[in-house]
């Protein structure tokens, strides 16, 4: 795989104020934003294209990460309506841009140490997703995982990291509009053609002021380690 979109189109309502005049994938941790972080690692994996959508306040995240040279990357934009797409409608929409082979998604608002260079999608599955253990601030899991590493709607152990593969092919009976891509995950899961593996490592979902703030000191604790 070559091409990576970036999913950095959401309000960020629950980081409030923070995001009042910043956008989401733009909220810092050491003075580096998230985004950034994301760039940065996928271009090291070897990653020569990257998509990222936006909306809300896109135009600094443009302004931010330019066309990607600084970065060794080629960055194309996926400008979506105010109130964005959510991320099923926001990845179909970027499809043009995508090209016809798999290609990696990624949450801009996530931190985490995954290897991208390692994800891959099995010959029979249509997606594949990068799963966690249920963090204990998390109500509720969203994902079982079989023993032959089928993605299922049972036994809900593990939370989707926001990391995933995707064919091209998953969005054939899609259409155009505002809509989250996980009832298509859902549904394809009860039909076996999703893959998953677990990813027990650093991660960390930013969702708030305070988790920014929590995923600082960790962060902060890790680089100061022997």
């Amino acid at each position: 795989m070559k091409t990576a979109m970036i999913l950095a189109a959401g309000r960020g309502e629950r980081l409030r104020p923070l995001t009042d005049l910043c956008p989401k994938a733009l909220c810092t941790i050491h003075n580096t934003p998230l985004i950034e972080y994301h760039v940065s690692r996928l271009a090291q994996a070897g990653f020569e294209r990257i998509i990222i959508n936006h909306a809300y306040l896109g135009g600094k995240i443009r302004h931010y990460l330019g066309d990607g040279q600084r970065f060794g990357v080629h960055i194309l934009y996926s400008p979506e309506p105010p109130g964005a797409l959510e991320t099923g409608g926001g990845i179909l929409n970027a499809l043009p841009l995508l090209g016809d082979a798999p290609f990696l998604t990624v949450n801009a608002d996530i931190y985490t140490n995954y290897s991208f260079k390692s994800l891959h999608l099995p010959a029979a599955s249509l997606a594949h997703l990068v799963l966690v253990n249920t963090p204990a601030s998390h109500h509720t899991s969203d994902f079982g995982l079989s023993n032959t590493h089928h993605v299922t709607n049972d036994h809900k152990l593990y939370t989707f990291s926001g990391i995933a593969c995707y064919h091209p092919r998953f969005f054939d009976d899609c259409v155009p509009g505002r809509y989250s891509v996980t009832p298509l995950l859902r549904a394809m899961a009860d039909n076996r053609q999703i893959s998953g593996e677990i990813h027990t490592d650093v991660w960390f979902d930013i969702g708030s002021p305070e988790r920014l703030e929590y995923v600082y000191e960790q962060v902060f604790n890790m680089l100061d380690a022997p």
